[in-house]
């Protein structure tokens, strides 16, 4: 695609818009639709937006809450896959463009779009006590409780497996940032599947799960209970510490139970996705 003014730093000067009259059935995207997840009344929107790419991120955004899809960008080798996004697109007057790889590549400021990046409005976290009101106490539940992981890889990856394996819910620190698009991609659509919670600023968290019924367990890579040689507690939040530095002193001290996953002990600890992929697994084989 020649640009007429490469130096304007605008990649959708010349891009083409494909014509309204260029339809598709919505029948698949209003059926995908009626599976969206109840959330609580004060998660309100926010007014920012955020840009998602990559396929199934962007099929999970879709399905889940379309309303919230405020521009979508694609390359022509997805047109059929996402014919019903277009048709969508097109009877609620939301803007979409047909563009080129390269375009793709500025706007997301990564390689690893797949040919789809949606603009989306973000919603905010719920608040603590909305998740726990939210799972009702007869019922096993995992939570997970991020201590300070901030790669949006580490985080995304995380997400994932957290929405494979069923967890409940995941909760930030107090003044956590909002999930960049790079870790939405990389959660392939589990971050729409797992509700996040805020803490509140000096909220009291440990005291919130016990009076919901939780034990906490802070994983630490070693000298804690073999994962695998004792039950875990039917509802479980699990604490995740950073990359680098670990899990915090206070939180390791406070936790009912401290996991440590077995291995060979040739390496220092496993990535902390890689060791919430193992955590959860283990939870769903004795609880699901």
């Amino acid at each position: 695609m020649q640009r007429k003014n490469p130096g304007t730093g605008n990649p959708w000067q010349n891009a083409r818009i494909k014509p309204p009259a260029q339809r598709a059935s919505s029948v698949e995207a209003e059926h995908m639709a009626q599976h969206a997840p109840a959330r609580p009344p004060s998660a309100q929107r926010r007014g920012e937006e955020v840009r998602v790419y990559g396929r199934n991120a962007c099929r999970a955004i879709f399905a889940r809450r379309a309303d919230d899809v405020r521009k979508v960008y694609l390359v022509e080798a997805r047109i059929a896959e996402f014919k019903p996004v277009m048709a969508w697109c097109v009877k609620q007057r939301i803007g979409y463009r047909v563009v080129e790889n390269a375009d793709l590549d500025r706007l997301t400021e990564s390689q690893h779009h797949e040919g789809v990046c949606f603009e989306v409005r973000r919603i905010a976290p719920w608040s603590l006590h909305e998740l726990l009101q939210g799972i009702p106490r007869a019922q096993p539940a995992l939570l997970i409780w991020l201590d300070g992981v901030g790669n949006p890889h580490n985080v995304g990856a995380l997400l994932r497996s957290a929405a494979n394996f069923g967890a409940r819910g995941a909760i930030l620190p107090a003044g956590t940032p909002a999930l960049p698009g790079a870790a939405l991609r990389v959660a392939e659509g589990g971050a729409e599947a797992v509700p996040l919670a805020q803490a509140a600023a000096g909220e009291d968290v440990f005291a919130s799960l016990r009076d919901a019924g939780f034990a906490v367990a802070a994983t630490v890579p070693r000298d804690g209970r073999d994962l695998y040689a004792n039950p875990l507690p039917s509802r479980l939040a699990l604490i995740l510490g950073a990359e680098g530095e670990g899990m915090s002193a206070r939180l390791i001290a406070a936790a009912d139970l401290r996991l440590t996953i077995p291995g060979t002990g040739a390496v220092e600890s496993l990535n902390v996705s890689a060791s919430a992929a193992v955590l959860f697994a283990e939870y769903w084989r004795q609880h699901r």
